[in-house]
């Protein structure tokens, strides 16, 4: 064993403030270009990708789990590992019930995307659970470099981690971009979904390179942003439903453009 161990047990400890502070707060959170990381399957996403933690709190009642006992021998030598009663790490954690451990880890900061790099481009997304989603549908079919709009929801809160189940830790993901700037600079299609004057998703080639653009749960897609589309698409629903959640209609995109490539490739 080469880190070091440490044991917190009074809640009114400073470095327990603090890292209530973090957990609970956004702008905290940016303030030090970090991320709190509750579970074994993201820390373990974390490491996978390259990105070990600062520092890891460990549930004193779970230090014995095998599966936490496998995460440690995988820590490089600068973590330290701090245990925690599971009353403090249950305060600690917006969790129903309190996780094995909580990773502190930095906030990355990616290159920045090629122009011609197919892309998510998320206009003021608020709620958490749709961000996650996005985030996760955008790994899975392929699409690494998403931007988001100074509006959106904080894409590294606990919340949007979890929804997320690592995807993060895949992706380019980019922070208070200014959208309209980075569209214009785009050499690829721009396909913004809309209802009003638009064409059908399924009849717009996504093969090539593209940004696809989605806007606020409530509001939709800017009429700056919409300006810059080369086309407005709408998802076809002969059934009864007036429109779509914005992390589905996302999904229905980015699989409609996994499809069409697929459908170019041999047999």
């Amino acid at each position: 064993m080469l880190y070091t161990v440490k044991t917190i047990s009074s809640p009114h400890n400073d470095e327990i403030k603090q890292l209530t502070r973090l957990v609970q707060n956004s702008r905290e959170r940016r303030k030090q270009g970090v991320m709190v990381l509750e579970g074994i399957h993201l820390t373990a996403a974390a490491l996978d990708a390259g990105q070990p933690p600062q520092r890891l709190y460990l549930n004193e009642t779970a230090s014995a789990h095998p599966e936490v006992q496998a995460l440690l021998t995988r820590m490089p030598a600068a973590v330290t590992v701090i245990m925690l009663p599971e009353s403090i790490m249950a305060k600690v954690s917006a969790l129903a019930s309190p996780p094995e451990l909580l990773a502190l880890c930095q906030r990355p900061c990616p290159p920045l995307p090629a122009p011609d790099a197919a892309r998510v481009v998320l206009e003021d997304i608020q709620d958490p659970g749709n961000l996650g989603t996005i985030l996760r549908c955008a790994a899975a079919s392929g699409v690494r470099e998403v931007l988001l709009s100074k509006g959106c929801v904080d894409v590294y809160s606990p919340k949007v981690l979890r929804a997320g189940m690592g995807a993060h830790f895949v992706l380019h993901i980019h922070e208070q971009v200014d959208l309209a700037a980075s569209l214009t600079q785009f050499s690829g299609r721009k396909l913004v979904t809309y209802l009003e004057g638009s064409c059908s998703l399924y009849s717009q080639d996504l093969t090539g390179p593209v940004a696809l653009v989605f806007g606020n749960e409530g509001a939709g897609v800017s009429p700056a942003l919409l300006a810059l589309a080369d086309a407005r698409v709408r998802i076809p629903m002969p059934g009864h439903a007036e429109s779509l959640n914005v992390a589905m209609a996302a999904t229905v995109c980015l699989f409609e453009r996994v499809r069409q490539q697929e459908a170019v490739k041999p047999c």
